[in-house]
């Protein structure tokens, strides 16, 4: 698919308001732009995630992968599931959510067993990772209060979650699968 944009500054939206993919204007406080809002947030984030990942590691083509998914779950998002081109709107499948899952169990089986909470941080990466982590977290978040109140595509939800688990399994890579992550040393 080719997107051409002929005009950056439209003024649109100067007013508060903002267009959907159905081209239904909202205000730009609604749940529907907080969630979309947020995932832009997350893929800024992954987006430096990759550039602190080593450009060698295989994980670079997943954080890839999960940027390009990110935009596609946005395009999902802004159009709601009632309305004239609901029909025609392109929805996120549950091989998305199997993905990620592969991803995670592919990462997960190489570290080291988790004997405590392990705090954010150790390596750049790692560190960026997690961030990415607690982002998610709000993505979801935000979409569950849209779910709330709109139908919305339940796989959303699901890839959230999962996407999550990834940073998750993803910073303790960055820290050498485990071995140098920190945890939490609750006080006596």
């Amino acid at each position: 698919m080719s997107i051409r944009l002929d005009r950056i500054v439209t003024r649109g939206g100067d007013g508060g308001q903002t267009s959907l993919g159905n081209g239904a204007r909202v205000p730009k406080s609604s749940a529907r732009i907080e969630a979309l809002g947020t995932l832009d947030e997350v893929n800024a984030i992954t987006g430096l995630v990759r550039a602190h990942a080593p450009q060698d590691s295989a994980v670079v083509n997943q954080l890839a992968a999960v940027q390009n998914m990110l935009f596609d779950m946005g395009a999902d998002l802004c159009q709601p599931e009632e309305g004239p081109k609901a029909a025609r709107a392109k929805r996120m499948q549950e091989s998305a959510v199997l993905k990620l899952e592969e991803w995670v169990e592919q990462l997960r089986a190489a570290q080291k067993p988790l004997t405590s909470f392990v705090l954010p941080g150790g390596s750049v990466p790692a560190t960026w990772a997690h961030l990415a982590r607690t982002q998610a977290r709000a993505a979801e978040r935000r979409m569950v209060v849209l779910a709330e109140k709109e139908t919305i595509n339940p796989v959303l939800l699901q890839i959230m979650n999962r996407l999550s688990d990834y940073f998750f399994v993803l910073a303790r890579h960055f820290n050498a699968d485990g071995q140098t992550d920190l945890v939490w040393i609750p006080e006596k």
